[in-house]
């Protein structure tokens, strides 16, 4: 039997007067304002440690290098696994987070992740550093695939581009910081530092966890009728076998995301074009070093200085991309809603019009690109290229962010989770595979031209957010998932 209303809770075998969700104290949405702040600034935090313990291994490479007697490639290795397993983590813990809630997905994979984090640091061979790195990576995941989802429980959509801006700018400024804390550690301490900071910092993130609340609907509902007997009709918990759940795992966590991947054109090149942006992020990780040390002769705390360019872009990405979303987007919107008073066929606000800062990410990023190639020469000051740097992750971050809404309002609740596992697996895909080419690049075809290829990349892919734009309505109709936005 299914309720009137499927916004209400019951209590069966009681007079009680039936609950609204609407106005329920557990509902997320009508959480305290303190709550919310603090349940995003742990959430960020967790997503910054997650990040941070990708690239402050970078600086080490050199001395795991001498250390275990390998080559640069096999040096560089463990940071490619991190990132490896940040591939694969969120298939898995995303629709873990669906089934059984957030905050044990956070309890059940942090612990793991900090015990993988200091064997790594204990390791005595190459081998056991990057299996160690590999599976810290994937415990670590849920770091940064579930932050997003709990933020976005207990914001309404229309409130969501501030706190999710930021918690987008936090894995790309966690990525960048550690470089240039690592570069410190590891030149006081020693490469085995980069470990112990990482655990240091997720000392003080990791506990916090246990603090909080859940914040997932049907597992808030599922935790009320275990309590006092309520009893959600449109979300009540079914039971299934083993082997259907199974199949709904597998589904979810594989076969669909890899399908949307191979059959969805606006999956395929989104998830094409935002896995290029943060690739770009661990070339400029890798890279970035090689040329100040190159060209301007820098030592390893230069180096790591060099790295607050890359900082400076993610502290001010954020702020630029609402101040564009409040200017563009609002008034596009105010537009539309006037076409739609007459119209009542027109839909008052099309997902496409998320992607407007996309349009110009797409124009700034190849432009940094060569502006970083080329001006990184001994006649030039050496602040031209680290400018460049910071220019390059603003328009990246430019086309990432609004490229992820524009993907979850597509496909909704329903098939947004996959269409994010897909998206997420090949953003650390690429981001494993560029470290362990980008050094023979640029010494085979010189700063300039090496640049130069990266930015021709970014001038291919540029197209792309600009047809979707245009044409996104085609590819919804045309789609086989398409949930509405």
């Amino acid at each position: 039997m299914v309720a009137s209303n499927p916004n209400k809770l019951s209590m069966r075998g009681t007079d009680e007067p039936t609950n609204n969700w609407a106005t329920d104290k557990d509902n997320p949405h009508n959480w305290p304002r303190s709550r919310k702040i603090t349940t995003a600034i742990v959430v960020c935090g967790i997503g910054f440690t997650t990040t941070l313990g990708a690239s402050i291994y970078s600086p080490g490479h050199t001395e795991v290098q001498q250390e275990f007697q390998v080559s640069a490639t096999v040096a560089l290795l463990p940071l490619s696994a991190y990132s490896l397993g940040l591939a694969f983590g969120p298939m898995i813990s995303s629709p873990l987070s669906e089934t059984f809630g957030r905050k044990v997905v956070y309890i059940i994979t942090l612990p793991p992740c900090d015990l993988f984090l200091l064997a790594a640091g204990f390791s005595k061979s190459i081998a056991a550093l990057i299996i160690c790195r590999f599976f810290a990576g994937l415990f670590a995941a849920p770091g940064v695939s579930v932050a997003a989802a709990v933020i976005s429980d207990f914001t309404s959509p229309d409130q969501r581009v501030i706190p999710l801006a930021g918690y987008y700018a936090m894995p790309w400024l966690g990525s960048a910081v550690g470089p240039l804390i690592g570069g410190f550690a590891v030149k006081r301490k020693g490469w085995r530092w980069t470990s112990w900071v990482v655990l240091m910092i997720a000392a003080f993130f990791h506990p916090l966890v246990l603090f909080l609340r859940e914040s997932y609907k049907p597992k808030i509902l599922q935790q009320k009728a275990q309590k006092g007997g309520y009893v959600n009709h449109s979300d009540a918990v079914q039971t299934k076998s083993l082997l259907h759940t199974l199949q709904i795992f597998i589904t979810s966590t594989i076969i669909r995301p890899l399908h949307m991947l191979m059959t969805e054109p606006l999956v395929g090149f989104i998830c094409l074009y935002t896995g290029f942006q943060f690739a770009l992020l661990y070339t400029f990780i890798v890279a970035s070093p090689w040329v100040l040390k190159t060209v301007y002769g820098f030592s390893l705390s230069g180096q790591s200085l060099s790295f607050l360019g890359m900082v400076g872009g993610c502290i001010f990405a954020p702020f630029i991309l609402v101040t564009l979303d409040y200017f563009v987007r609002t008034r596009k919107q105010t537009r539309i809603s006037l076409l739609s008073s007459e119209s009542a066929n027109q839909p008052s606000f099309p997902p496409e019009n998320k992607l407007l800062a996309a349009l110009y990410g797409s124009l700034v990023l190849p432009i940094a690109l060569f502006w970083f190639g080329w001006s990184a020469k001994s006649s030039v000051h050496w602040i031209c290229p680290i400018l460049a740097q910071a220019v390059a992750f603003i328009g990246s971050f430019l086309i990432y962010v609004p490229c992820s809404f524009y993907m979850v309002d597509v496909y909704g609740a329903q098939y947004s989770a996959s269409a994010n596992g897909a998206s997420s697996f090949s953003r650390y895909m690429l981001s494993a595979a560029f470290p362990l080419f980008v050094t023979q690049m640029y010494e085979k075809l010189g700063v300039g031209w090496a640049s130069s290829l990266l930015g021709f990349l970014a001038l291919a892919m540029a197209p792309i957010p600009w047809v979707f734009y245009r044409f996104g309505p085609v590819f919804r109709a045309r789609s086989a998932y398409e949930h509405g936005s």
